[in-house]
């Protein structure tokens, strides 16, 4: 039972908002939130500001001395936020790969930060780190692996990625790296991937004390997958040199043109040679819930571990990223440490899981609730019609692009469609100039597309070619979006040619 009069001499602070105010200005955030979300197509992706100019919105004074009310400060907020934003909820947004944000998750983020619950050590967080384990779990049953597998959820594609590099870097190196460092047991530790890998690699090398010369970037083949017979003779090679190769790479789904790795080859490489295999899938691991994409898949199973984020593909607002471990106590083994300080591991019943032993972080937010939450409204079935759609909207971008006379189809691999403006008259003769000219022409009109708020792309560089690239993670994205697109690319295009060949 409630203690009404301790209720009654709550004190007064200068943080608190009383219950009425508090519903009252809640409302109608949400109602502003609501409109917005019904109405982003209205808005441009972006108006193009530029840092100035937002700082002169913004205003230059000082930290108030005296506090503002909290309604007046959501209303300047909100307006800032909406009216000078680049929303990559828009459905005209294909840029990098940021999904729009399920609803469900931004509900779940206001509940989340209202708990305030610090998913750490399970007893200060006893339902949120249930949950977590849960949506881990999920989230493995979801891409095809193992129930087995455990791991943890991080920010984003580069904290997975690190997770699962030192996890690699403890299992297979001497069991004295933990207390001499690299200096005195393994400095020649060495780690593979295709030239195509995103560039977490060489900053975790480089943090993590390797250098970066202990990346081996691989070729690709002529589909821009790890050419894994140079894999394999790589390895052969730096063995007899002395060196210790301890970890492989394979891509599902990279950056710049959405391919995927042959997975299969490369585990097979991984257990001859006892290396580690993880598979970088931030982005792409999720379509392996696709019947039909089954065999592309073929090997995820087999990895180590695997980085994917639920802030791409499975539209979790930002940051939830994602560990998966098959073994997760070599987690355990690389992150768990237990200072006196620390009264978190006791012997309750159903096994407690101090998630502060499965990663970098000590204190942690509880990002596992906006993806639990939209797993369950979605569900399996919702989620292969969106990312299904998804893809056919990227290949309809790439057959209307093969189609027209002024623009070239390059790529298309699960969303991402790259391709490129080429105007029907006035271009070079020779054909070297013609496609330096191109790749200027290209990069002037995506500088462009990124500013005037029509829509967003980014670039791809593929055989040389300057590309502008599509990448679809967007359930408000339809056909007419993408018909609309050739027509403003094809618009914008002719401007700028006529404008780079007139000052010439």
């Amino acid at each position: 039972m409630k203690n009404s009069s301790a209720v009654n001499k709550r004190k007064a602070t200068p943080i608190e908002i009383e219950k009425e105010a508090f519903r009252k200005i809640g409302y109608q955030l949400i109602d502003t939130i609501a409109n917005f979300m019904d109405s982003i197509t209205e808005y441009p992706v972006t108006k193009g500001e530029s840092p100035l100019q937002l700082q002169v919105l913004l205003g230059n004074s000082g930290m108030p001395e005296n506090g503002l009310s909290a309604d007046e400060i959501i209303s300047r907020s909100t307006d800032l936020l909406l009216n000078h934003s680049l929303f990559n909820g828009h459905p005209k947004f294909m840029g990098y790969i940021t999904s729009s944000p399920a609803p469900i998750g931004i509900l779940a983020d206001m509940l989340s930060a209202s708990v305030n619950q610090n998913v750490g050590a399970q007893l200060l967080s006893p339902m949120a780190t249930e949950i977590e384990k849960q949506t881990i779990g999920w989230l493995a049953e979801f891409i095809g692996v193992s129930p087995r597998y455990g791991g943890i959820l991080v920010s984003g594609g580069n904290m997975a990625n690190f997770t699962a590099f030192l996890a690699a870097r403890t299992a297979k190196a001497s069991p004295e790296l933990k207390d001499d460092g690299l200096t005195k047991t393994n400095s020649n530790l060495m780690v593979y991937c295709s030239k195509s890998t995103h560039t977490w690699v060489e900053k975790a090398a480089i943090l993590f004390g390797h250098g970066s010369k202990s990346v081996r970037w691989i070729p690709t083949d002529s589909e821009n997958k790890m050419d894994n017979e140079v894999l394999s003779k790589t390895i052969k090679e730096d063995l007899k040199l002395g060196y210790q190769p301890f970890m492989v790479i394979g891509t599902a789904g990279d950056v710049s043109t959405g391919v995927v790795d042959n997975l299969k080859k490369i585990a097979s490489i991984c257990k001859q040679n006892n290396l580690w295999f993880h598979i970088d899938g931030a982005y792409g691991a999720p379509a392996a819930i696709l019947p039909e994409l089954k065999n592309l898949f073929d090997g995820l199973g087999d990895a180590d571990s695997i980085a994917l984020d639920p802030h791409k593909w499975l539209y979790a607002p930002l940051e939830a990223g994602c560990t998966l471990v098959k073994n997760p106590q070599h987690l355990i083994n690389t992150y768990s440490s237990h200072p006196e300080y620390y009264n978190f591991s006791k012997n309750e019943e159903g096994k407690s899981l101090n998630f502060y032993e499965y990663g970098l972080q000590n204190s942690r937010g509880f990002r596992g609730l906006k993806v639990w939450m939209a797993l369950q409204q979605i569900g399996s079935n919702g989620y292969k019609k969106m990312i299904a759609e998804d893809i056919e909207l990227s290949k309809l971008l790439f057959d209307l692009a093969d189609e027209h006379l002024e623009l070239e189809a390059i790529t298309q691999n699960l969303s991402i469609t790259t391709f490129r403006y080429i105007p029907s008259q006035n271009l070079p003769e020779n054909i070297e100039k013609k496609e330096i000219y191109l790749n200027t022409l290209n990069e002037a009109l995506l500088d462009t597309l990124q500013q005037d708020g029509k829509v967003f792309l980014s670039n791809a560089v593929v055989q040389g070619k300057y590309c502008l690239r599509s990448c679809i993670v967007n359930f408000r994205t339809s056909e007419q979006d993408i018909k609309e697109i050739i027509e403003i690319v094809i618009n914008e295009g002719t401007i700028i040619h006529q404008k780079l060949t007139t000052n010439k």
